[in-house]
């Protein structure tokens, strides 16, 4: 068993763990109050930058994908949270799965004092699987504020295919054709904090707020979240910024990841 696959599968084992350890728990203290459940569907629209390895050595070109450009090549999304609590404690999961292409043209390009011309067409396809799943722990709750504390793993899977196709004037010399993938699945460990800060009299509007680092199959890696909301007797609605980063371990295919931009959706309690 490799060191990648001990670690993925401790951490699974931590989660399952959590997961069983936190109703034990809320009934050891005696816990009466009924389960909270809050679930949230949202879209987060990142700009996207990083360096990746084509192949997995070597030094290989850095991707820059702003926010349009994930927009028009998305082909798949899915976003969203879901929380249950017991009390002062309580099992959170977060889950981004994005499938999204693009390609790029270049006609006309020089080999050298040669008589050639080369037409390139390159393509590019990433499908990414953000997951974080976590314990929380009240460790503040009043009229104006929540704070709670946040422990537990989070996996990035990620793929990304690079083709190509090559095309010369010269009718003697075939086309070029290739496709190169760089994959990464890692589990890192994570704490950090999350809550909500109420606004006004009525404290029908809120700033939602969290903030995490963590390490472990990653070198490290960090997450921060702010925006502002609005809470009905049903849920609330929400708009915020969010930014996750990257650092890889050295010979990594994929070695740097950031994700920054809007989100915005709509949570449901129950």
């Amino acid at each position: 068993m490799t060191s990648n696959t001990k670690r993925g599968a401790a951490a699974g084992m931590m989660a399952m763990a959590l997961a069983a350890a936190l109703p034990q728990q809320a009934q050891a203290q005696g816990m009466s109050e009924p389960y909270r459940w809050e679930v949230a569907i949202y879209g987060w629209f990142p700009a996207i930058g990083g360096s990746t390895a084509f192949p997995a050595t070597g030094t290989g070109p850095s991707i820059d994908v702003s926010a349009q450009d994930v927009l028009d090549a998305l082909k798949m999304a899915f976003m969203g949270q879901i929380e249950v609590r017991q009390g002062k404690w309580g099992l959170w999961s977060d889950l981004v799965y994005a499938n999204f292409g693009a390609s790029k043209q270049r006609s006309g390009i020089s080999v050298g004092n040669l008589p050639v011309t080369v037409d390139a067409n390159l393509v590019l396809d990433i499908k990414s699987t953000i997951w974080s799943l976590a314990g929380v722990y009240n460790i503040e709750s009043t009229e104006r504020s929540t704070a709670d504390l946040v422990f537990g793993t989070r996996l990035l899977d990620m793929q990304q295919t690079l083709g190509w196709s090559l095309s010369t004037d010269i009718p003697q010399l075939p086309g070029r054709n290739g496709s190169a993938s760089a994959d990464i699945t890692n589990w890192d460990a994570i704490i950090g904090v999350k809550g909500r800060y109420f606004l006004g009299d009525e404290r029908k509007w809120f700033v939602p707020y969290y903030a995490d680092i963590g390490t472990g199959q990653s070198q490290f890696t960090w997450q921060v979240y702010a925006g502002v909301g609005y809470k009905f007797d049903w849920g609330s609605v929400f708009a915020a910024w969010r930014y996750l980063d990257y650092d890889f371990k050295s010979g990594s295919a994929i070695q740097s990841l950031s994700m920054n931009g809007a989100a915005i959706g709509v949570a449901f309690q129950f």
